[in-house]
């Protein structure tokens, strides 16, 4: 479910608009009229705003929000602002570079987006960038790595409910085989959580906990300090249970020693129209405290009410 608080009744787009350039006009910019708008309008109300904008004004409103903001506010805007399939896009080329490269932004966008948002994010990416996505994250990776990343990200599931329980039994064999031999990085593994859809997976792990006494995570345990064990534990994660995954992202990136905003805000910002109520209800669960209340510990001003505005906390 998501938060995103869209009212009833809003304003055309060009009143929207309108009400942006005076945001930008003056001595001063208008940021809680910027938050007022884009943080409670949806992603084909806010990809109309961006049409009406340049339209009316013949500029690219990006690029007015981009020179008009700045530091963790700015970031969380201009994410926001872009369609939902450009922004995956955009974080997984930022994911490729040397910089600020990501196995597991990576990851998450191919386990958590359905196979149909997947293969668009793929089609923009190749737009965007001249290339495609699975030739930059095998240009990128080396190794368990691009075993492991590169069929994620070429991956198209089935999205049905329908499951083959022989199959499930089998394949839970196999995983198993596979761990006690510690062949972590072996083709069959990696062609189950690559292809099979995520209700098959699903079912496959819970034969494997049945048959075998334990969650498939605990046996990936057995070296807690290996990069790649981490990434097919997260990869599970994603794929069977994606709230808790970014629940454990959220509060990593909150309680550490220094706050991870840009981890922060991806999570919000991607999941704000998706998954956001779920995700909030188990970071409650897991830390005790509402994650409005973490949020606005770890994080301040505009940047503090953008976020909260999105999570949907009703005094943003």
């Amino acid at each position: 479910m998501a938060t995103l608080k869209v009212p009833s009744s809003f304003p055309p787009a060009e009143e929207d608009s309108e009400q942006l350039r005076k945001a930008f006009a003056g001595w001063g910019t208008n940021e809680a009229l910027i938050i007022q708008i884009l943080a409670h309008r949806n992603a084909a109300q806010r990809k109309l705003i961006r049409e009406t904008y340049a339209a009316t004004y013949g500029e690219d409103l990006l690029k007015d929000l981009d020179s008009e903001l700045s530091s963790d506010f700015q970031h969380a805007v201009l994410l926001w602002a872009l369609d939902p399939t450009e922004r995956d896009a955009y974080l997984a080329n930022e994911a490729t570079k040397r910089l600020t490269y990501s196995n597991w932004v990576i990851m998450e966008i191919a386990c958590t987006r359905s196979s149909n948002d997947l293969f668009l994010v793929r089609k923009e990416y190749h737009a965007r960038y001249k290339r495609s996505l699975e030739e930059d994250v095998a240009y990128h990776t080396t190794g368990d790595f691009r075993k492991l990343l590169v069929p994620l990200v070429s991956a198209f599931r089935y999205e049905g409910d329908e499951v083959n329980m022989m199959l499930a039994k089998s394949e839970a064999k196999i995983l198993h085989e596979k761990i006690c031999d510690e062949a972590y990085n072996h083709e069959e593994v990696i062609r189950i959580l690559a292809t099979r859809s995520k209700a098959q997976i699903n079912a496959t792990l819970n034969q494997y906990n049945n048959q075998f006494g334990n969650a498939i995570n605990k046996d990936l345990k057995s070296d807690p300090k290996d990069d790649y064990l981490s990434l097919l534990r997260a990869t599970i994660k994603c794929l069977t249970c994606p709230e808790k995954y970014f629940e454990k992202t959220l509060r990593l990136a909150i309680n550490k020693l220094g706050t991870d905003e840009l981890a922060l805000t991806r999570v919000v910002v991607t999941q704000a129209e998706v998954n956001m109520h779920c995700i909030k209800e188990e970071y409650h669960k897991r830390n005790s405290i509402p994650l409005e209340r973490a949020i606005a510990r770890d994080t301040s001003g505009d940047y503090e009410k953008m976020l909260l505005a999105l999570i949907g906390y009703e005094d943003a």
